[in-house]
Formats: C-alpha cells, sequence, structure tokens
C-alpha cells in the first residue's frame, strides 16, 4: 500500500496571520452590507456570479441579459485579473458595464464593489449581476452585498470537482451545472455533480444548462426568483 504524506507547517507568524485575516474579513463583512443597503435604498437585485476560470460564468450571464434586457434595467460588473475580454462580450448585449481589475488578488471584495457601484446610474437600474474572478476558493469568504449567489460549475472541470471545493457551495442559492452538452465527451454524469452539491447545501437549486444552445437558462432566471 502506498504511503500518504500529510504535510503541516507553522511559524511563530501563525497567531498573527491568523488575527489580521480575521480582521479583513469583519472589515469585508462590515463593506458588504453597507453595498447591501446601497443596493436595496435604490431597488436594486444584486446577483454575485461565482465560479473557475472557463466554467462559462460570462456565457450565462449573457445569456441571461439577453432574456431579461426587455424587462430589466441591468448593469454587469465583470471582475477579471486584467483585460476587458469578459466586459466587452457582456456590452455586446447594449447593458452598462463596469471593469474591475484585480492584478494580483484572485477574488473581487466589498470594497471594489463600492467603488464600481460609484461609477454607476444606480437609480437607472434594478438588476446587477457581478462576475467574479474565475476562482473556486477565494470569493467564497468575501461577500460583496449581493441578493443572491450564483455558482457556474461545468462538466469540463471533471467529476470531483464539488467535492474538492465545498466552500463555494455553501452559501450559493442557485447552481448551474453548465456545458451539459459535453458530458458524455467528458465522461461526466451531471446527475452525479448535482447530488455532490446536494449533499452540502440542500437549499441550493441546481439547474444543468448548455449556454451555447440557451438551454436551462429561464431556469436559472426562476431559481434567482427574476421572473
Amino acid at each position: 500500500m502506498a504511503k500518504q504524506t500529510e504535510i503541516v507547517t507553522s511559524s511563530e507568524d501563525e497567531v498573527f496571520d491568523i488575527e489580521l485575516e480575521a480582521d479583513i474579513l469583519k472589515a469585508n463583512r462590515e463593506l458588504a452590507l453597507e453595498n447591501h443597503a446601497k443596493l436595496k435604498e435604490n431597488g436594486i437585485t444584486a446577483i454575485d456570479v461565482m465560479g473557475s476560470v472557463g466554467s462559462g460564468k460570462t456565457s450565462l450571464i449573457k445569456a441571461i441579459v439577453s432574456l431579461l434586457k426587455a424587462t430589466h434595467r441591468i448593469a454587469v460588473i465583470e471582475g477579471d485579473v486584467t483585460t476587458t475580454i469578459d466586459a466587452d462580450i457582456i456590452a455586446s448585449e447594449g447593458v452598462p458595464t463596469v471593469q474591475v481589475n484585480t492584478g494580483k488578488e484572485c477574488h473581487l471584495d466589498a470594497n471594489l464593489i463600492k467603488k464600481a457601484l460609484a461609477l454607476m446610474q444606480l437609480s437607472k437600474l434594478d438588476l446587477i449581476f457581478i462576475e467574479n474572478v474565475g476562482n473556486l476558493i477565494c470569493p467564497a469568504e468575501f461577500p460583496l452585498g449581493s441578493d443572491k449567489r450564483l455558482v457556474v460549475i461545468s462538466v469540463t472541470e471533471g467529476p470531483y470537482m464539488v467535492v474538492k471545493h465545498p466552500m463555494m457551495f455553501h452559501e450559493a442559492n442557485s447552481v448551474a451545472i453548465n456545458k451539459v452538452d459535453l458530458a458524455n465527451a467528458m465522461e461526466v454524469n451531471p446527475s452525479n455533480l448535482k447530488n455532490d452539491i446536494s449533499r452540502l447545501n440542500p437549499k441550493a437549486t441546481v439547474v444543468s444548462t448548455d449556454c451555447r444552445h440557451m438551454v436551462g437558462i429561464r431556469e436559472v432566471i426562476r431559481s434567482l426568483g427574476l421572473t
């Protein structure tokens, strides 16, 4: 039997690091509450869209926007390490976008969203999508002030990505299992992914989607209470 080795590290700075992290998370939560209050004052619903790079977050947001833009006043905040590629894709739907480039940071935080909101005409909006930086770990710990969290995963990420990244799903309101048209080719069973999600968070609504063919998009919209 192969020997398994667990690496455990410690340092004199460990306690300080933990305290610093706790302060950062606390400050972020307080700012998130301020953002939420500002959005509510303006009658705006905000959706935080999270998932890994390539899961299809942008494609899903674009598909939802295409169906809702006739009845909702929509804007999108696009988070990415660099470039405006995703923002340009969304802007092609004719809705205002704000690009937030984080540089080296692997997630958006409430302070960045506060700055983005200051650039928007909130009185002319009733729905904002926030596309977080592609990452399955960091964004889970940093609420932004949104009303709901939508996690996008794809069958191309393999059969174990849910159980390997449980924190991302604990507070999700909706989960889209995307690219289901590729499930057979990837030898991934979407039903197994759904079961993994339900075990972690029985309250989350799970929808299978194929953005290229607009499959499941209206179901995601309903799961977010946007109908």
